[in-house]
């Protein structure tokens, strides 16, 4: 890949974490309507506002060209199914009051992301990045440990997004097609749940205007972090992307602790400062590398 490439990556990854970080202000503005409604419309209306986008960049060429390949379509449905999960527990977890453990989730996620590099990819940490890793696990376990008991929350989210990232990254499709495929997917399940169940949001006619006009806005919301991501995905290191996955939860830990005002213990305090520090490491070997490359190119 060249500097231009990557560039873009990071661009496309800052971008998408700091949508997702902020992402918990939306979904607090939605906490009368239940999770599983919430989904509901997120894919009906992601499906909505991807076909538009794709009729407008003239890209369902890609489209037809993944349908006819099985073995492309089986991955997507399986990404597409955890994405789905990912969501429902997200939601769930941003709605019941925790937003810190959400959080935590999405901080063990790249500790997921470097297995799953270096198993799937053969990707190789050097000795610093291997160190930042190793603080910032130290960290996480810390908190596991004293919590006394196994955080499902965050470890689903880790797990199911880790998976989901591998799995984009290794179809051949690009971001926005791939999402619509994913979302189509998904929607005969959500019109299902809309028709059978009758949710109470279900009814656009009987909802206020300024409900509406929240859940519509759930397609906009869902869609422009994990084209970003996606887009992140094929451009730069698998393990790269996942570190950019902590400003993502730093800012839902601010959020969490400053704004929605959620207890913080010392144990929290202690996994926040690990996990930075780890950031560090691995930020100042990255530009070491850099700076080394670019040297080597000017000779």
């Amino acid at each position: 890949m060249n500097d231009k490439s990557v560039k873009a990556g990071v661009i496309f990854a800052l971008a998408a974490y700091f949508m997702w970080g902020i992402a918990p202000m939306y979904f607090k503005l939605l906490t009368s309507v239940p999770a599983l409604e919430i989904v509901m419309h997120r894919i009906v209306w992601s499906v909505i506002v991807l076909c538009l986008l794709l009729l407008l960049r003239k890209k369902f060429k890609q489209i037809y060209s993944a349908i006819r390949d099985p073995k492309v379509m089986v991955i997507l449905a399986v990404s597409g199914a955890l994405l789905a999960l990912n969501w429902l527990t997200f939601i769930w977890a941003i709605n019941n009051n925790h937003l810190l453990e959400a959080s935590l989730g999405y901080f063990i996620n790249p500790l997921f992301n470097v297995f799953l590099a270096r198993f799937f990819f053969g990707e190789r940490l050097s000795r610093l990045q291997f160190l930042a890793v190793l603080v910032a696990l130290t960290g996480v376990m810390y908190l596991v440990f004293t919590h006394g008991q196994i955080p499902w929350v965050a470890l689903a989210l880790a797990i199911t997004f880790s998976v989901y990232g591998l799995l984009r990254k290794k179809v051949s499709v690009e971001s926005m097609p791939g999402l619509f495929i994913e979302s189509c997917i998904m929607l005969p399940f959500a019109l299902l749940y809309w028709v059978v169940m009758e949710p109470s949001s279900g009814n656009m006619f009987s909802n206020t205007a300024d409900l509406n006009i929240k859940l519509v806005l759930a397609g906009v919301v869902t869609i422009a972090p994990l084209l970003c991501f996606t887009a992140a995905a094929k451009r730069i290191r698998f393990t790269t992307l996942g570190f950019f996955q902590y400003v993502g939860p730093s800012l839902m830990f601010l959020l969490a602790v400053v704004y929605y005002q959620e207890p913080l213990d010392s144990a929290r305090v202690v996994t926040f400062i690990f996990v930075w520090s780890g950031l560090l490491i691995y930020v100042y070997d990255s530009l070491r590398i850099y700076r080394k490359s670019r040297l080597g190119n000017y000779k």
